[in-house]
């Protein structure tokens, strides 16, 4: 009885950590766009130096600004995949809690922040405010922030776990079910 209850409250400790470092992300994310949108006029580039810019764009799209140039239904199916994803992953870190899935659980939070500041930009703004911009041999890369950059991250932890850990993992179990 007491085992359950030490590992009842681990597994929300855990989930809180995951959650807090969603929560890191998006305020992360909305302060650097607030201070984009504050100091820096729209698409004036500031050189970092020779292949980083800062700069100040809208992509009314998503990654790499497709459908941009739709008639405006893209920020409402935006905001509700957004938001759908972002309440799957919540679901998902919960039941994952007591696991011990450091890699997958850090994708997922990442994944959940980088989600979540951009649909906040699509409820405030109406597109989302991208200003990293990488020169590569000179030719511009697309545009982009905290947000994308915490889901790029993200989504390369979750590549990981799916390559080398989860299916160990569930591999183990079937061995260890099968041995007894």
């Amino acid at each position: 009885m007491a085992d359950t209850k030490i590992r009842e409250s681990r597994g929300y400790a855990s989930y809180a950590i995951w959650v807090s470092l969603s929560i890191l992300v998006i305020g992360l994310d909305q302060l650097t766009k607030w201070a984009i949108i504050k100091w820096v006029d729209l698409y004036d580039k500031w050189p970092v130096n020779t292949f980083i810019n800062i700069t100040h764009q809208q992509n009314t799209g998503a990654a790499f600004s497709f459908l941009a140039d739709a008639s405006g239904w893209q920020r409402w199916f935006f905001i509700v995949l957004g938001t759908g994803v972002s309440c799957a992953i919540l679901v998902w870190l919960w039941r994952i809690r007591r696991e011990g899935q450091v890699i997958l659980s850090a994708g997922l939070s990442l994944v959940l922040g980088g989600a979540i500041g951009n649909v906040i930009d699509r409820i405030m703004h109406g597109y989302v405010i991208d200003f990293i911009q990488v020169l590569i041999f000179g030719w511009p890369f697309p545009s982009f922030n905290v947000a994308d950059s915490a889901i790029t991250v993200g989504a390369a932890f979750l590549i990981i776990d799916a390559l080398f850990l989860s299916g160990r993992q569930a591999k183990s179990v079937l061995e260890t079910e099968a041995d007894s």
